[in-house]
């Protein structure tokens, strides 16, 4: 497989070569085999993270997955069990919050409800002895920066959640951070005000240059934002990579379904050839990974995850025939649930754009594997 799951420098699961990776990286954030325990539970095992100056990378993974967890070690708020923790190269593990030089944003924003705008973003420079003008000059860029001049005198409670989350932004960032937090930060907002503010986020981040870590379970917000992705499931870091290598190149069977849409088709193994291998469906061979399956032996069932857009009516080799269930119609695309009890054991999801002809319920239709980010992995029995 050329396209390599987990990043050269960082190993999931065991130690990288640290001296190696600090010499040819210019690292803001370092985990180094951080372990953190509550009780008999294990919410972080043994977790390897380096993040480079500057990137946006996202902590990616259900509930419970041990992310946010991972953000309070870096944040100073928990303290790990066994392992180190470093901010732009200083050792960090025992120093307490507000001397790790981070800005931090939660999900209810944590905004003082009798304070102004103006000094709430300005309490964190107020707290530092900052000098009256310098914290009047700070707080102004700032303002300006998200948007927000001339609502300097208004209480919390009279911005709307948009205007709360950019005081809560501009709070974090006015100390100027080594090192930027947010803790799903988009979570209370209506759907389009979210999508707004994530491009405001990215574009403020890359203006700033500050380095970022971002807590989400949303996939879209991490693909669409991130540098880097580190996704979380059990505690565990599975895989890192840019959000291009998540997505196409998924690591393990977990990855590939919580990631994006997947259908599940039953395949044949045909052969490995070094990197890439390939499985027959049907009267179709599609080329893959090999890594996922290494070790197994020609002949054998394997699960076959195809993205829905990869998926298309069929004008060559038929990988698969079908019933059309239902279609729903989402504007720029079409949706179609087919059934094909022969090649898979749920509705497949097919994706075709809304100008092209499509197939209306009740059509029997012929399906087609095109492009090269299909992944398989062993049979699992159902």
């Amino acid at each position: 497989m050329s396209s390599i799951p987990v990043d050269a420098e960082t190993k999931v699961g065991a130690a990288p070569d640290l001296a190696a990776a600090a010499r040819a990286q210019d690292l803001a954030v370092r985990l180094d085999g951080v372990t953190k325990r509550f009780g008999n539970t294990v919410a972080l095992n043994d977790a390897w993270l380096q993040v480079r100056r500057g990137e946006f990378l996202t902590l990616l993974g259900p509930s419970g997955c041990g992310k946010t967890t991972m953000l309070n070690l870096v944040a100073g708020f928990l303290f790990p069990d066994n392992g180190e923790v470093f901010i732009d190269g200083a050792l960090v593990t025992d120093v307490p919050t507000y001397e790790r030089e981070i800005g931090i944003v939660f999900q209810n924003y944590a905004l003082f409800p009798h304070m102004t705008v103006a000094s709430n973003v300005g309490y964190g420079l107020k707290a530092r002895g900052v000098a009256q003008r310098e914290i009047a000059e700070r707080v102004t860029e700032i303002l300006a920066m998200m948007k927000l001049a001339g609502l300097e005198d208004r209480k919390p409670g009279q911005l709307s959640g948009g205007q709360q989350q950019r005081v809560a932004l501009a709070r974090a960032l006015v100390i100027r951070p080594k090192v930027l937090l947010l803790d799903e930060p988009f979570s209370a907002l209506d759907k389009n005000l979210r999508s707004a503010m994530q491009i405001e986020v990215k574009e403020i981040q890359r203006k700033l240059g500050v380095t970022t870590i971002f807590v989400t379970h949303d996939q879209s917000e991490a693909l669409s934002l991130s540098d880097r992705i580190a996704v979380v499931s059990e505690g565990k870091i599975r895989q890192i990579g840019t959000p291009q290598e998540i997505y196409r190149r998924p690591a393990n069977r977990f990855i590939a379904s919580f990631i994006g849409e997947v259908s599940v088709l039953r395949a044949r193994l045909e052969r490995i050839e070094k990197s890439e291998a390939v499985v027959q469906v049907g009267a179709a061979s599609i080329t893959v990974p090999a890594g996922p399956l290494a070790g197994q032996s020609p002949g054998i069932t394997v699960d076959l995850f195809v993205r829905p857009e990869q998926l298309c009516l069929a004008s060559g080799d038929v990988a698969l025939e079908g019933q059309v269930a239902t279609t729903v119609y989402q504007g720029d695309h079409v949706d179609l649930y087919i059934d094909a009890p022969a090649a898979a054991s749920t509705r497949i999801l097919m994706r075709l754009p809304s100008h092209d002809r499509v197939p209306g319920a009740g059509a029997t239709i012929g399906l087609a594997i095109g492009g090269h980010d299909a992944t398989a992995f062993p049979a699992v029995e159902s």
